[in-house]
C-alpha cells in the first residue's frame, strides 16, 4: 500500500515536541514492513541546509484558500528508504520563531492540508491511506470528503487521523469557514466541524476520518470521558467503533547509552553501574549539585506546562527539599512554572539544580546520569521520557494515567516485579509518599538493580506498534 504521512513536523528536519518524533520514527518502521511509506511536510524557512540542500524541486501549485489562490511549490527528498515531500510557501512557512501561535495558523494549516490534496493531482501515484496527525492537519480529511469526492482519483483514498494531545484543537472563529475553507453553513453545525460556536480543526479530523487513533490505549478510553474528553468526548463516543489506542515507540538507535555521543560514559545492560555513576558525577557538576554517589538523583525533562504536574511539585515544595536526595530539572514553558523550578533551585543550593530552556545534551545526560525520573502528569496521551529513561536504566516515578499507565510497571514489593513507581490520584502526598516509596527501594540495592534490569530490557521500539498501524490500513485494502 501507498501510505502518506501528514504532517506539520517530522524529525529530523523539524521539531518541538513527540509529534515530530512519532513521524520520524513510524514511517521507517511501517516501510520495514514492506510497505511504500512517503511523508508530506511544510518546508519551513529554519530547516537546516543540510537537508535543503539535498530537496529536489518536483513543480509549482495552485492552492484554493477560500477565495484566494496562492502559489505553492512541491520539493522532494530521499532519505533510508523514505520519500520526503515538502509544501514550501515562503510567506506562510518561512517565518523566524515559533511554528505555532501566528495570527494566521487557521490559513495556514488550511493552506498546507490543500497543497497536499492539489498535489496529488500532479503525482503519477496515488497515495492509499492519508496518515493525518493532529490539529494542524485535522482539516485535511474534511477537504477530501466534502472538495475532492467527486474526483475519481480521490475517491479510493482512505484517511487515519491520530490524536497526539487533545487539549490542543486548532480553534478559530466561525468566518474562516467561508473565507477559508469554502464550507457551506451546513457543516458548521454540532455533528459537524463547529464546537461551542467556532470552527474547530481537530474535530473536523474526528468527524471526517475513516479511522482514529491514540498514541496509547489508556488515553483511548480517558478521552471518551468528559475530564479527560477536552469538550470532544461526546464526538469521540459518536465515533467510538473507529477509534483504537496504539502505543507509541521511541527511535532505538538515537536513545541508546551504548552508542550515545551525548553522554559522558556510554554503558549497556553489563556496565551500566559504572556507566550511570559517571554520568551521575557529571550531571551533578554540570547543574551545581553536590557530587555524592550515595544520593538518590532525580530527574525531570518536561515542557513546564500545567498539564506536566509541576502544580503537585510545588504543593510539596518544602517536604522535597527535605528529602535525602536530589533534583535535575530542565524544560521551558509557562513563567509561573518556570517560577516554581527557579524557587526550588534557589532554596535548595546543591539539592536541587535546573537549566530553564532546552538543551539536548543535557536532556540526555538527564536520562543517563538520574537514577529515577519524575513525570507527575495530569494526562499523558503516551509520553516519551518514561521510556527512554527505562532505556538508560533510570526508573520512572508517574502518575498512572494515559500512556504511563501503559508503560510503566509499578514496582510490586512482594514479587520484586516492576519497571518504576506509580500513584493513582492526582495529589500531591501521594506523589511525595511514592518518591518516599522509591528512595526506600534505592537503599536497597539488591531490589533496585533488578527493577533496573527489568526497565532495559523492556521493548519499547516502534515494531509491535507498526504491525497494529499495518494491519489498520490494510482494513481499507
Amino acid at each position: 500500500m501507498k501510505i502518506w504521512y501528514v504532517a506539520s513536523e517530522a524529525a529530523p528536519f523539524m521539531k518541538t515536541g513527540g509529534l515530530a518524533d512519532v513521524v520520524g520514527s513510524l514511517p521507517q518502521a511501517v516501510a520495514d514492513l514492506g510497505e511504500e511509506v512517503s511523508v508530506v511536510m511544510p518546508k519551513y524557512g529554519s530547516i537546516a541546509d543540510e537537508y535543503v540542500d539535498e530537496m529536489e524541486y518536483l513543480f509549482d501549485l495552485i492552492v484554493p484558500v477560500g477565495w484566494r489562490k496562492q502559489f505553492g511549490a512541491v520539493l522532494k527528498l530521499e532519505r533510508d528508504g523514505i520519500t520526503y515531500y515538502f509544501i514550501d510557501n515562503e510567506y506562510y512557512f518561512k517565518r523566524d520563531g515559533v511554528l505555532y501561535g501566528h495570527f494566521d495558523d487557521a490559513e495556514r494549516f488550511a493552506f498546507f492540508s490543500r497543497a497536499v490534496l492539489e498535489m496529488i493531482r500532479k503525482m503519477e501515484d496515488v497515495p492509499d491511506v492519508l496518515h493525518c496527525h493532529d490539529w494542524q492537519t485535522g482539516i485535511l480529511p474534511a477537504f477530501l470528503r466534502i472538495h475532492y469526492q467527486h474526483i475519481e482519483a480521490y475517491q479510493r483514498i482512505r484517511t487515519v487521523y491520530t490524536i497526539h494531545n487533545l487539549q490542543y484543537q486548532g480553534i478559530f472563529p466561525e468566518e474562516i469557514l467561508g473565507e477559508l475553507l469554502q464550507f457551506g453553513p451546513e457543516h458548521f453545525t454540532a455533528e459537524g466541524i463547529q464546537h461551542n460556536g467556532l470552527v474547530n480543526y481537530m474535530k473536523a479530523g474526528i468527524v471526517h476520518s475513516d479511522q482514529i487513533t491514540t498514541v496509547s490505549p489508556s488515553y483511548r478510553d480517558e478521552i471518551m470521558e468528559p475530564y479527560y474528553g477536552e469538550g470532544l468526548d461526546g464526538a469521540l463516543r459518536h465515533r467510538a467503533v473507529d477509534v483504537r489506542g496504539i502505543l507509541n515507540g521511541i527511535d532505538l538507535a538515537t536513545n541508546d547509552p551504548f552508542t550515545d555521543p551525548r553522554i559522558e560514559q556510554t554503558y549497556n545492560l553489563d556496565t551500566y553501574k559504572e556507566g550511570k555513576l559517571a554520568n551521575k558525577r557529571a550531571l551533578q557538576e554540570r547543574l551545581g549539585l553536590e557530587v555524592r554517589d550515595d544520593v538518590m538523583l532525580i530527574g525531570f525533562v518536561s515542557r513546564l506546562v500545567d498539564q506536566k504536574g509541576l502544580d503537585l511539585i510545588n504543593g510539596v515544595f518544602e517536604e522535597l527539599g527535605q528529602l535525602p536526595c536530589q533534583f535535575a530539572f530542565l524544560g521551558s514553558g509557562q513563567p509561573e512554572y518556570e517560577g516554581i523550578v527557579h524557587e526550588m533551585t534557589a532554596a535548595h543550593p546543591g539539592k536541587v539544580g535546573s537549566y530553564i530552556g532546552f538543551d539536548i545534551e543535557l536532556a540526555h545526560l538527564i536520562y543517563a546520569g538520574s537514577d529515577a525520573f519524575l513525570m507527575p502528569s495530569r494526562f499523558e496521551p503516551c509520553g516519551l521520557s518514561q521510556l527512554i529513561s527505562m532505556r538508560y536504566g533510570t526508573l520512572p516515578i508517574v502518575r498512572e494515567t494515559g500512556g504511563l499507565r501503559d508503560t510503566v510497571k509499578p514496582y510490586n514489593e512482594f514479587t520484586q516485579e516492576g519497571t518504576g513507581f506509580g500513584f493513582m490520584n492526582y495529589n500531591a502526598h501521594e506523589m511525595l509518599a511514592t518518591i518516599e516509596k522509591a528512595i526506600r527501594v534505592f537503599y536497597e540495592k539488591e531490589n533496585w538493580h533488578a527493577l533496573v534490569h527489568q526497565a532495559m530490557t523492556a521493548d519499547f521500539s516502534w515494531k509491535q506498534s507498526a504491525k497494529q498501524y499495518r494491519e489498520l490500513y490494510h482494513l481499507f485494502a
